[in-house]
C-alpha cells in the first residue's frame, strides 16, 4: 500500500497524513547539495504500515534527483540507506 506523501520545504519535511494522523520524515540542508535526513516519526496508531520507509524512499528519491549527497542521521534512515545501497 502506497501512500501520498507530501513535501513541505518550508518545514524541511515529508509528511504522510492517515487517519488524522501524521508519520514524518524530518531534514535539514547542510549545503545547497546536501541534505542530512535527521527524524523519522510515526504515531503509534499509524505504525506497522511501511510509513517510514514510504517517507525515507520518498526523501531519499527526492535527493537523488537533484544529484545531492544524503546523510542519515536518523538511526532508522541510516539503515534503510545501508540495506538499499547500490
Amino acid at each position: 500500500m502506497s501512500n501520498k506523501v507530501t513535501h513541505q520545504p518550508e518545514r524541511q519535511r515529508f509528511v504522510i497524513v492517515e487517519d488524522g494522523a501524521e508519520a514524518l520524515l524530518e531534514y535539514r540542508m547542510l549545503a545547497p547539495d546536501v541534505i542530512d535526513f535527521v527524524h523519522t516519526f510515526t504515531p503509534a496508531s499509524l505504525r506497522g504500515r511501511g510509513l517510514a520507509a514510504q517517507l525515507v524512499e520518498a526523501g531519499v528519491g527526492y535527493a537523488r534527483e537533484r544529484g545531492w549527497r544524503v546523510i542519515g542521521s536518523c538511526s532508522y534512515v541510516a539503515a534503510w540507506l545501508e540495506k538499499h545501497a547500490g
